[in-house]
């Protein structure tokens, strides 16, 4: 069993970074494998809408995107975490998640007919946080679903949508009680859903 985090931050020590990074050791801590992605480390094109992919479910563009679908159909969990940029996640998530798009599989005739490809070959789960530097969820706009509603297309349960407040400045989330006890609980409820199924797994085999 395994967890891939992705950080959406160009911050690598920043608090998105390290709000995943205590999520994914709650899950280690567990018993799950845990790695995490930081996307500023990769080139990432958004998707150009050229349908490449629509026989073979892989994108056909050839950036470092290409590094990371192995990792992405291995792993059984996923987290995403993004600050909000004016009012939304950052441009390497959108990028990120649009790539994601190959693994949709529309019938030939009819769109309206569409299938994800974890639909097909087996659900997996994931988490979801989202930061904001202001006091308001409002304020926070459409950061935590940015992520979360591809994510449910894409054959994903998200079993828990952490949104935190109020911080910016690096560190900020490091000296948060709050913060990382969501982001602990968060990996900590991930880990157990995946122990959960290989339990039931184990039981009907």
């Amino acid at each position: 069993m395994k967890i891939l985090g992705i950080v959406g931050s160009k911050r690598k020590e920043g608090n998105t970074a390290a709000l995943i990074d205590n999520a994914l050791k709650s899950a280690e801590a567990n018993g799950v494998d845990t790695q995490i992605i930081y996307l500023s480390d990769y080139n990432i094109q958004g998707c150009n809408g050229c349908e490449g992919c629509k026989y073979t479910c892989k994108c056909v563009v050839d950036d470092d995107m290409q590094k990371l679908y192995p990792l992405i159909l291995q792993a059984d969990a996923i987290i995403l975490g993004s600050p909000t940029y004016f009012y939304n996640i950052t441009s390497d998530m959108k990028a990120f998640i649009e790539r994601l798009y190959c693994y949709e599989i529309f019938d030939k005739d009819d769109r309206s007919v569409w299938m994800s490809l974890n639909e097909a070959i087996g659900i997996k789960y994931a988490s979801v946080i989202a930061i904001c530097e202001q006091n308001n969820e409002h304020d926070m706009g459409f950061t935590a679903e940015a992520m979360k509603m591809p994510l449910e297309a894409l054959g994903y349960r998200v079993i828990d949508v952490v949104k935190v407040l109020h911080l910016f400045k690096k560190g900020e989330a490091q000296q948060s009680n709050t913060a990382l006890e969501q982001a602990r609980i968060s990996g900590e409820k991930l880990a157990k859903t995946l122990l959960l199924r290989k339990e039931i797994v184990s039981k009907i085999n």
